[in-house]
């Protein structure tokens, strides 16, 4: 492929990626399965959003593979990608709490905290 085609490439898919996490409700998804697995309706019923639309976010983060699912019995239960997002919060955490007047004002770096916490004993 030529460099351009390449650049073209890399561009879309940076902007599917970023437009993945750029959603609220993909967002908060995400923050709710750090703590644990969840199936649908558990989500659905933590963020008071309609099943349907958790659902649809799920597919969304999957098509990314920013989480995954495992099948039990009847369930479907989602599990984040930890491999993957963790580092990418971690990053993004501190770039807010050096970079952003008002991220560490709402609670960030506790939330940073956490998370490099279990980066390490992961």
């Amino acid at each position: 492929l030529g460099k351009r085609v390449e650049k073209m490439m890399h561009e879309k898919d940076y902007s599917l990626f970023f437009e993945t996490l750029s959603n609220k409700l993909r967002m908060d998804i995400i923050l709710s399965l750090e703590r644990s697995d969840m199936t649908v309706g558990e989500l659905s019923r933590k963020l008071g959003e309609e099943q349907s639309k958790v659902s649809h976010s799920l597919e969304a983060l999957r098509a990314c593979r920013l989480v995954r699912s495992e099948q039990k019995g009847r369930k479907r239960t989602y599990q984040l990608n930890r491999e993957s997002i963790m580092p990418i919060l971690k990053l993004v955490d501190a770039h807010v709490c050096s970079n952003c007047a008002t991220g560490c004002e709402k609670g960030i770096i506790k939330a940073a905290k956490i998370r490099a916490r279990e980066c390490k004993t992961s």
